[in-house]
C-alpha cells in the first residue's frame, strides 16, 4: 500500500532527543511516517534504532522534542491528548494503537500459546473470550501454528515463538506495527519463516516501522528506508534509490559492508 503524499503523517517525530545519563542516544530525530507506509530503519549497532522504536510507544520517555502518533502527543512530560497529560491507564490504552514485536519474544512462560494471545485483548480491552479465541485460532492457522495452541513457549523453536509474538500483537488490531529487529535472536534457518509472516500478514494494510539488518527484506517490503548512525538520521529515501545509489559516503560504506 503506497502512502498518500497529501495526507498528514500518522507518526511525526520532531527534534527528538533521548539520553541515558550523559549519553545522547537520539540526537534531534525528525521523521515522518505516512498512513499505510512501511518504513525500514537500518544502521549499525548502537545507532539508536531500537531506542527510537521504543520511544514511539512511550516505552522510553524522551528528553526533548515531540512525537505525534495519530492525534496523541508524546513529550518530555509524558503522553498528552488535546494538551492534557494522560494517566497510566490511559497510556496503556494509547499503546494498544501500536503492536510491538521485540528482539526477544517476551512470551509468558506460564501461559500456553493461546493463553499468551488472549491475555491482552480480554484483560486490557475486555473483549469476549470466545470471540477472541476464534480469531486467535484463525491467526495461528495463518502462521502454521494451529497445532501449538495449547503448548507452552519452552517447547517451541525461536521461529515459532516469534510467530506467536506477532499473532499476539495482531490480535489487538493495532493501527501501527513496530518491529525491533524481529529476527536478530533467531538461528539463520528460522529467519525466513518469520520474515514471510511479517511480509504476508503482519504489515499488510498497516502502517509499519521495522528495525532490521535484513536489507534484501527491507528493499522488498519498505516504501522508505531510513539509515541511522550515532543517534541521527543520516539519510532516507525509497529502497531502490537508497540501497542502490546512496548519496552519502557513510550510508554507502554501511550498505557495502552488509551486502
Amino acid at each position: 500500500m503506497q502512502p498518500d503524499e497529501s495526507a498528514k503523517p500518522l507518526v511525526r517525530a520532531s527534534g527528538v532527543w533521548k539520553r541515558f545519563g550523559k549519553l545522547d542516544v537520539l540526537r534531534g530525530i525528525d521523521l515522518d511516517v505516512e498512513d499505510g507506509a512501511t518504513v525500514a530503519i537500518i544502521g549499525p549497532s548502537g545507532s539508536g534504532k531500537s531506542t527510537l522504536v521504543r520511544c514511539l510507544n512511550h516505552l522510553e520517555p524522551i528528553q526533548e522534542g515531540s512525537i505525534e502518533v495519530d492525534g496523541f502527543m508524546l513529550t518530555p512530560r509524558g503522553v498528552e491528548q488535546d494538551g492534557r497529560l494522560l494517566s497510566q491507564r490511559e497510556v496503556a490504552r494509547f499503546r494498544t494503537l501500536l503492536g510491538m514485536v521485540f528482539q526477544q519474544f517476551n512470551l509468558f512462560p506460564h501461559l500456553t500459546v493461546l493463553g499468551n494471545i488472549l491475555e491482552a485483548p480480554t484483560g486490557v480491552l475486555g473483549r469476549e473470550r470466545a470471540q477472541v479465541t476464534a480469531e486467535a485460532m484463525e491467526l495461528l492457522a495463518k502462521v502454521n501454528l494451529s497445532d501449538k495452541a495449547h503448548v507452552y513457549p519452552a517447547r517451541l523453536s525461536g521461529g515459532q515463538q516469534q510467530r506467536v509474538a506477532i499473532v499476539r500483537s495482531l490480535i489487538m488490531h493495532p493501527k501501527i506495527m513496530l518491529f525491533d529487529e524481529p529476527t536478530s535472536a533467531l538461528d539463520p534457518e528460522l529467519i525466513g519463516e518469520v520474515l514471510k509472516v511479517i511480509g504476508e500478514l503482519a504489515i499488510k494494510g498497516r502502517t509499519s516501522i521495522i528495525v532490521t539488518h535484513e536489507l534484501a527484506f527491507a528493499r522488498d517490503i519498505a516504501s522508505k528506508i531510513v539509515f541511522m548512525d550515532a543517534g541521527q538520521i543520516v539519510e532516507e529515501g525509497p529502497p531502490d534509490r537508497l540501497l542502490a545509489s546512496p548519496k552519502l559516503d557513510r550510508t554507502r560504506a554501511f550498505i557495502a559492508r552488509i551486502l
